[in-house]
């Protein structure tokens, strides 16, 4: 089969989740299907990028969006009823090349990663599917109470409008997955249950555990520009470390990830460590002793979870996070509410070996047999392949 693969990003390097979950379905469909990469970019793409891609793709094609034409798409929005996610990466002359390769390859089936794509497939004909990942219009709603004043009206309007779009979109694809079963229950629509749960994996063979020395008493990690990890990672500096430090004074806290913000820079002190990118995450695990997830908004699975829990950490996050983890509570993973209920756990583990392998051993058990790349990929493929052949 061949299939058309269209992404809002290059998925190299492996920096964000919508990277590393569009990556691990080409690596895996590339298998026993013929993959045209289609992927937007606002910037110079990586240097490997495309040695990378092309070792799964037969075709590749980076398209670069034009800065003025984002903003001026933005400008636009404000007057329209479209969402800045739509309106941001969306270009008539993007689509005419688009339309181009289609005509030319004849894909069996689009595949299309996030909403902020399906302009781009929805009028077409061919069996396509729409991955929409996670409820976005629920993520921008949580942001709402943790930001800024003036950013408040703006994400208010944009969540009623994605949630529209979100509602809208479902009717122009044949086919369409989410992450976890608590982002399908969140997609506003009567039959959002026919949304196929596709969860992410784990790569097993790269997150190995090894046995360096311990540097760090806890870590946390991830795309530091990114605003859930950054209000999760300045909720730990600035309200659970304290609580901790009142009986260890020199507790060792690192953030590791790349592109961190200003604020998260500003965090660095003689207890908290900021590496921003760093050339293997699996260093930044090896050397920490407890993995530290409190995400208060944001949706989706958390790859920073799965990767830790392989690399045998035991970790400590809000039930939010574990609603779509599924790991059992106490026994694969902890999970606190508030600041004292983190530092509790935290001091508790630091103090408690037993219970630190207890938990890390189920933790790497429960990934392993649940989280894995190729399995979930096959369930993909089977629903496109099943989907594209009731078309034809």
């Amino acid at each position: 089969m061949k299939i058309l693969v269209l992404l809002s990003r290059i998925p190299y390097p492996l920096d964000k989740g919508d990277k590393l979950r569009a990556y691990h379905q080409i690596k895996n469909l590339s298998k026993n299907h013929k993959i045209y990469l289609i992927a937007l970019n606002e910037s110079k793409a990586h240097p490997d990028a495309y040695e990378n891609l092309k070792k799964y793709c037969s075709h590749i094609k980076f398209i670069k969006l034009s800065r003025f034409r984002i903003y001026l798409n933005i400008f636009l929005c404000f007057f329209q009823n479209k969402p800045f996610q739509i309106a941001y990466f969306y270009s008539k002359k993007v689509q005419k090349q688009i339309n181009g390769v289609i005509d030319d390859f004849k894909p069996d089936h689009i595949y299309c990663q996030l909403i902020r794509m399906a302009e781009y497939a929805k009028h077409s004909d061919i069996p396509k599917t729409l991955d929409y990942m996670d409820a976005l219009s629920k993520g921008i709603k949580r942001r709402i109470e943790t930001s800024e004043l003036y950013l408040r009206w703006i994400l208010k309007m944009e969540g009623k409008r994605v949630m529209r779009y979100e509602h809208h979109i479902f009717k122009h694809f044949d086919f369409k997955t989410i992450i976890s079963e608590q982002d399908q229950n969140l997609i506003i629509h009567p039959i959002n249950h026919s949304i196929s749960i596709i969860s992410n994996g784990i790569d097993s063979d790269f997150f190995v555990p090894e046995e360096i020395k311990i540097e760090y008493d806890i870590l946390f990690a991830g795309n530091m520009q990114y605003p859930p990890n950054v209000e999760g990672a300045t909720y730990i500096a600035k309200q659970i470390l304290p609580i901790v430090q009142e009986k260890y004074p020199n507790i060792k806290f690192l953030i590791a990830g790349a592109n961190p913000a200003r604020s998260i820079q500003n965090l660095a002190s003689e207890n908290i460590t900021v590496t921003g990118w760093v050339e293997d995450i699996r260093d930044c695990y090896s050397s920490s002793l407890i993995f530290l997830a409190p995400m208060q908004i944001g949706t989706g699975l958390q790859n920073k979870l799965l990767e830790a829990m392989s690399m045998k950490l035991p970790c400590i996050t809000s039930s939010l996070v574990n609603n779509a983890l599924g790991a059992k509570v106490n026994h694969s993973i902890l999970i606190g509410d508030t600041p004292q209920d983190y530092a509790n756990h935290i001091i508790d583990l630091l103090e408690n070996k037993e219970k630190r392998n207890f938990l890390k051993q189920n933790a790497y058990s429960y990934v392993r047999e649940n989280f894995n790349w190729e399995v979930t990929t096959d369930k993909l493929e089977q629903l496109i392949c099943e989907e594209t052949a009731s078309k034809s």
